[in-house]
């Protein structure tokens, strides 16, 4: 039998994929948890239609991240730490600092959990950031943090 799954079914497939299973584990366990449906001819054109408005979108959204990518690559974001002796930092600079410094710098908004730091910035200097944009692609951006006067 052939069903559309509504959900990602583990050992079965993703959102959205036609797969045939048994009529009994489909009538018995994933049409009354909500799923899959079965495939009618409607629903199988609405379906690959979907999916191709959904690989179109992916591909939007691939292009646009390469854009960003790229500007992100040429950004240098300067940002501002309180420091005591011997120029140490009170606190440390963190991915929320960055994200907003990015976001006032370039006017792009970055999701502070995608800049991908190992530990906060507690030193003065240059620091080379990686940013994961979108799925595959990533940027690196330069960070300079000086003593604030």
């Amino acid at each position: 039998m052939q069903v559309i799954l509504r959900e990602d079914v583990q050992k079965i497939g993703q959102r959205g994929d036609i797969v045939d299973l048994s009529r009994g584990y489909v009538r018995n366990f994933l049409v009354p948890r909500g799923l899959a449906e079965v495939a009618t001819p409607g629903k199988l054109e609405e379906a690959r239609r979907q999916m191709e408005e959904a690989a179109e979108r992916d591909r939007r959204m691939a292009e646009r991240a390469e854009e960003i990518a790229q500007t992100l690559n040429k950004s240098v974001i300067t940002i501002e730490a309180r420091t005591g002796e011997g120029d140490r930092l009170f606190g440390s600079v963190t991915t929320a600092n960055i994200a907003g410094a990015i976001e006032r710098a370039r006017d792009i908004r970055v999701d502070r959990r995608r800049i991908q730091l190992q530990e906060p910035i507690k030193s003065l200097g240059t620091h080379q950031v990686p940013i994961q944009v979108h799925g595959e692609v990533e940027a690196t951006v330069k960070v300079i943090v000086v003593p604030k006067l």
